[in-house]
């Protein structure tokens, strides 16, 4: 079973990404690296992360590889708005409530990429 599987499909991570976008809305760090909609970033990061954890590959028949770094690389991301990211994702796992083996993966993978992304001291 995938974990995609385990939280419940497509609708886990959609309350996900919407609970993580609440957060960045208002967050004063956080909201300029964004478009002023943020629709399409939540579709995105939606379907991205559905896919990773073994979902639908829609992302990549909409948008290809996905290339994180590259795709990030525009926006100054360091250990600011790297932890403020982390804050929000942590927050959102937490909200969802996903089983704890689940959880634990969720938490590791996003402290490994929002690393992964910061592009400055």
């Amino acid at each position: 079973m995938t974990l995609y599987d385990a939280v419940g499909g497509m609708p886990f991570f959609e309350r996900l990404v919407t609970r993580f976008y609440e957060g960045v809305a208002d967050d004063p760090i956080l909201r300029p690296l964004y478009p002023d909609d943020l629709e399409s970033p939540t579709r995105h990061l939606t379907l991205f992360l559905a896919q990773y954890w073994g979902g639908p590959t829609t992302y990549d028949a909409e948008r290809g590889h996905p290339r994180l770094r590259m795709r990030h690389a525009p926006f100054d991301v360091g250990p600011g708005e790297r932890d403020r990211w982390l804050f929000h994702m942590r927050t959102a796992v937490d909200a969802t409530g996903p089983p704890a083996s689940a959880r634990r993966a969720l938490l590791d993978y996003f402290e490994t990429a929002a690393e992964a992304m910061r592009n400055r001291d």
